[in-house]
């Protein structure tokens, strides 16, 4: 059983009503010696009754997903119950008005019999297209709602496609640092591995969702510089400038940290006195704007800007999730050494 909705009623009979001015024009035309009223009136009673007990009626039985009509044998009888009641009705309806105001008066002798079999073929043949396209457009929604759930699912599937190769990437470069510094300072490794069990329980608890709150995102980052600053020392600084207000706003997992592992490995890495990350969040108007800058060597030592695993993947992250409402710019830092990556989404109310 299907609800009602009264917007979707209100613009059927609508639509109902103009086909039926149409047909009772069209009858007007090759007959305009007759007075237009009356193929007025009884057009517009006939399509209204027949519209109430099809689009009203169709409701009392189980239906079809994709089409919200009776299933079998049940849509026909329907539909050809509710011409019947609806000539029915519409034209004892109309027959009254039409005697009651005197529209029958001025027009020339009418032969019933000739005038039953045309009135009958009209109703039957509008009520048959009538009921064919709003079946039509119900099928047709329904098509276009099940394309919008296709694309939606097909989104989620290369998101986590896009997580499950991100998760990796960084603990296979985790584990390489890692394993240098057990060879250089046993206790540091220690310390370092201690960070590593809890960034990653925090990780999996985060892989259970494909987004989690700004809050959420800037404590793994906390936990991942401060890995990283085991390894670095004093060559490594680093700040985070999270708003409370912004707090719970919701983005996509692990969105920030390749930008924190790129500013590491291509800018402070190369750097011999090392340098700082800084990372912070904004809202300007309905954005939310991230960016992280750094202090290392910058684009002048390379050249170009890098093009690597986890820059490529924030880009192709932000089209699944936002399209073109997303955009990532990758560029120098204002301060004339390191670089600067803003990330705009829309913001959450």
């Amino acid at each position: 059983m299907r609800p009602l909705d009264g917007l979707s009623k209100l613009q059927h009979l609508l639509q109902t009503m103009a086909f039926c001015l149409a047909i009772a024009t069209v009858q007007y035309a090759f007959q305009p010696e007759r007075p237009y009223a009356p193929p007025v009136v009884y057009s517009v009673a006939i399509g209204f009754f027949t519209w109430a007990f099809i689009d009203l009626g169709r409701h009392l039985f189980p239906s079809s997903a994709e089409t919200g009509w009776p299933k079998g044998m049940a849509s026909v009888a329907l539909v050809a119950g509710s011409i019947i009641a609806g000539y029915f009705l519409g034209t004892g309806l109309a027959d009254m008005a039409c005697r009651h105001f005197g529209w029958y008066a001025g027009g020339p002798p009418v032969d019933r019999g000739a005038n039953l079999r045309q009135s009958v073929l009209i109703t039957v043949l509008a009520g048959i297209a009538g009921s064919f396209y709003f079946y039509a457009v119900n099928k047709s929604a329904y098509l276009e709602r099940k394309m919008t759930e296709a694309r939606h699912h097909a989104s989620e599937a290369r998101l986590k496609l896009l997580e499950t190769q991100l998760e990796p990437h960084m603990l296979f470069n985790t584990l390489a640092n890692l394993r240098v510094l057990i060879g250089t300072d046993a206790q540091r490794a220690q310390t370092m591995l201690d960070h590593m069990i809890a960034y990653l329980r925090a990780t999996l608890d985060a892989s259970r969702a494909s987004a989690h709150p700004l809050q959420a995102e800037f404590d793994r980052l906390r936990d991942y510089l401060a890995l990283m600053s085991i390894r670095m020392g004093p060559r490594l600084a680093y700040t985070l400038d999270l708003p409370a207000a912004l707090a719970t706003q919701n983005v996509p997992t692990l969105l920030l940290q390749p930008l924190v592992e790129n500013s590491i490995k291509h800018g402070l890495e190369p750097k011999v006195q090392g340098g700082s990350i800084h990372v912070s969040a904004r809202r300007e108007g309905a954005q939310l704007v991230l960016e992280v800058t750094d202090t290392g060597v910058g684009l002048a030592a390379t050249g170009s800007p890098p093009t690597g695993f986890g820059l490529a993947q924030v880009r192709e992250r932000l089209v699944t999730v936002y399209g073109a409402q997303a955009t990532m710019d990758f560029g120098a830092a204002a301060q004339g050494s390191g670089t600067r990556t803003i990330i705009r989404i829309p913001a959450a109310p």
